[in-house]
């Protein structure tokens, strides 16, 4: 196997990678491939990974993975580094090895590619609407059961940035918790008692409830669908207070509003679609049969 073209270092793959690619391998590989049992097993094959559209490329590491763990001595020659933008027509990495264990792998790595591909470029496309304005584009938990991991890393491959990682890394008071609480200010104390020196953030749906909201001194409180005026008011009031909280912004985000949200001047945008909405990049490997 080669190296993939190097990246940049914030791009490392997650622990768990392969474990996904053990895992889809399983899935679609089962008791063996009954159809590439077809092919002779001195049959060489090379074969040439394209782009069919314009995309953020994302998932090197998962492709080198999946060959890998069918046979070792399939080479990858990467055209295209990792997180570079990809032209329809572009030439992104050339597949050279044993016919068998290519074409049993061939579907899961494009799988992998594809899917991380159309995250990152989703990523990079919200990240582009708000560059210049100081405010960053999160992501969500709203993720592929199985695949936050690998959501997360194209994320941060197409240039937005990871909010919590899961349920156990920061504390999020949302309304139900609020509820069960019995106040905002109750949950925030709660929660610096049972989860000391995690960051802390309070979901608030009005500019009542953020006022609560500073007087208990959360580490980030998220405006959950505030109209463009009470976000400019948020941010007023916070400016007041010398930037007592960092501001999200949160709830009914487009690429189209979301310049508007990021000049409210809030520092951040958390955006499901990246990784909910998820479309994946058009990519397909063509194949040539050496020695015919």
């Amino acid at each position: 196997m080669s190296e993939p073209i190097p990246a940049h270092p914030a791009l490392l793959p997650p622990a768990d990678l392969d474990a996904q690619v053990s895992t889809a391998l399983q899935e679609d590989v089962g008791r063996g491939d009954v159809t590439a049992a077809l092919v002779p097993p001195e049959q060489r094959v090379r074969g040439q990974i394209v782009s069919r559209e314009a995309a953020i490329l994302c998932g090197q590491p998962w492709v080198e993975a999946c060959f890998g763990q069918l046979d070792p001595q399939i080479r990858l020659t990467w055209h295209v580094a990792e997180g570079a933008p990809l032209a329809p027509g572009a030439l992104v990495c050339t597949v050279e090895g044993a016919a068998r264990g290519v074409l049993t792998g061939e579907r899961t790595a494009l799988n992998f590619l594809q899917l991380l591909s159309g995250t990152a470029t989703a990523a990079h496309r919200f990240a582009q609407a708000v560059a210049g304005t100081g405010c960053t584009v999160l992501d969500t938990r709203k993720t592929l059961p199985g695949l936050r991991t690998a959501q997360k890393y194209a994320v941060r491959c197409g240039g937005s940035a990871n909010h919590r990682m899961g349920l156990y890394d920061m504390v999020l008071i949302k309304e139900n918790h609020i509820l069960a609480a019995g106040s905002i200010g109750a949950a925030v104390d709660a929660a610096r008692r049972l989860a000391a020196g995690v960051r802390i953030e309070v979901e608030v749906e009005s500019l009542d409830e953020l006022e609560q909201a500073f007087a208990a001194a959360p580490d980030i409180v998220m405006l959950d669908e505030f109209s463009l005026q009470d976000m400019r008011e948020a941010v007023r009031r916070n400016r007041a207070r010398g930037r007592a909280v960092q501001l999200e912004a949160s709830g009914s985000v487009s690429l189209e509003n979301i310049g508007q949200i990021a000049a409210t001047g809030v520092d951040f945008i958390s955006v499901g679609a990246l990784t909910k909405h998820v479309r994946a990049v058009d990519l397909s490997m063509r194949l040539e049969f050496q020695g015919r």
